[in-house]
């Protein structure tokens, strides 16, 4: 930290401080390059550089700089949207948000998916475009297709040139960085990056406290990263052995639960509640068991006729659901869940008749 100066103390060697003192903008961003760093005066009027300065590489470049990044430019690089769907929507506004410039919404030829990115482009303050029609001129294309067409897109924007300097990222959850091979093949630095959220059409999410999966190059993750703290989220990294699992975890967390809560109301149906009427009132609970499963963990937060060892409600269930056959297997693994993994009376007993449930 530099030593701090009172105004009775040497007014001299304070008005030479104040002279070479950082520009307010060289203040607000924290980093810049040794080579351009100021000196400040010391009490025996000798240069030193200050101990805030950031740690720089041979290049000259500053951590998670991109190459055509100028020291001013490290946390707000120029950013272009493959992709105007929901995660496109999403990212693009969020990013927008965070004081990002967004140069591109690329899109396919389709008249829909053109559309869709115009209205996103007007609501950034963007251009729409084709993808592949003219060079990326951003300092990050990220891709927000579909996995089915990551690869394909990397293999046909890689025919053009200019990638030397750039980073591309998709937001595949299950697929690697690799899938962007063919960009890396020609001088990109290329990451994965995943959040872990779900976008809906119509729906802007919000991305304070979400987790971002990051796997990739060097240059790629760390500007990822920045982007991802930008955005409110929570950056970590992992391996690309591990992205499947990690996927299939994710999986659970929302759109198998939202398909858990629709087979709900077939069974509410099952009772003569309607379907909508249902929803509505399973809200309350649901809400209730959300709150209790962050506040205890699973094992506290857990109730009903099998953390009992109820095995006569259980055999009563299952009888009833025996008109939504679906339902009644969905019931089945789960109540087998529930013995595997969480605290339960008499486990051996709805053991017992839960697997032979599960048999027929």
């Amino acid at each position: 930290m530099h030593r701090r100066w009172e105004y009775g103390d040497r007014p001299d060697v304070f008005y030479k401080l104040r002279q070479v003192a950082l520009s307010q903008r060289q203040r607000r961003e924290h980093l810049i390059c040794a080579s351009s760093q100021p000196k400040i005066l010391n009490r025996r009027g000798r240069g030193e550089r200050p101990q805030s300065a950031q740690r720089v590489f041979a290049c000259g470049q500053q951590a998670g700089m991109l190459p055509t990044m100028s020291a001013t430019q490290v946390r707000r690089p120029i950013i272009t949207i493959a992709g105007p769907g929901s995660l496109g929507n999403a990212l693009a506004i969020s990013l927008h948000a965070a004081g990002y410039r967004i140069s591109e919404i690329l899109s396919r030829p389709g008249k829909a998916s053109r559309l869709r990115a115009r209205a996103l482009a007007r609501k950034v303050g963007a251009r729409a475009a084709l993808i592949g029609k003219e060079p990326c001129n951003a300092d990050v294309l990220w891709l927000c297709v579909p996995d089915r067409e990551i690869r394909n897109c990397a293999e046909f924007l890689a025919r053009s040139g200019g990638w030397s300097k750039r980073a591309v990222l998709h937001s595949s959850g299950a697929l690697t960085s690799d899938e962007l091979a063919a960009l890396r093949s020609r001088g990109a630095s290329v990451a994965s990056v995943h959040p872990l959220m779900t976008f809906v059409p119509g729906e802007i999410p919000s991305l304070a406290g979400v987790p971002f999966a990051i796997e990739g190059d060097w240059t790629a993750t760390r500007v990822a990263r920045r982007i991802a703290r930008h955005l409110g989220g929570e950056p970590f990294q992992i391996s690309k052995a591990d992205k499947t699992a990690y996927h299939a975890w994710g999986a659970f967390t929302s759109p198998l639960l939202t398909a858990l809560l629709v087979t709900a109301e077939q069974v509410a149906a099952a009772a003569r509640i309607p379907r909508r009427r249902a929803r509505k009132m399973m809200l309350p609970i649901l809400r209730q068991t959300l709150a209790n499963y962050a506040s205890f963990g699973g094992p506290n937060g857990f109730s009903g006729p099998i953390v009992r060892g109820d095995i006569d409600t259980v055999k009563r269930h299952l009888r009833a659901l025996e008109s939504t056959p679906v339902a009644r297997k969905v019931y089945a693994a789960l109540a087998q869940a529930a013995i595997e993994y969480l605290p339960t009376k008499n486990k051996t007993g709805p053991r017992h008749v839960i697997e032979r449930a599960l048999r027929r």
